[in-house]
């Protein structure tokens, strides 16, 4: 089915039926644009929690470890 297809069929709707379709068509548009915000906000965030001199987990380990050692001396 074309485009140009769906368009005459839907001019053959009811008022009350194009309206229904106009609003199931802004609903499944917002849950499509919903996800690209969400991942927006969330690259945002990306690195928040990281540690710029650690180089894996092994230095994490091993500075955790370190801080654990020197609290309770």
């Amino acid at each position: 089915m074309t485009l140009q297809n769906l368009q005459k069929q839907v001019l053959q709707l009811s008022t009350s039926e194009r309206w229904q379709l106009v609003q199931t068509l802004l609903e499944s548009l917002q849950h499509e644009a919903r996800p690209l915000q969400d991942k927006g906000n969330l690259s945002r965030l990306r690195g928040i929690a990281k540690d710029s001199d650690a180089s894996g987990n092994e230095d994490i380990a091993r500075e955790y470890i370190t801080y654990l050692t020197e609290k309770y001396q």
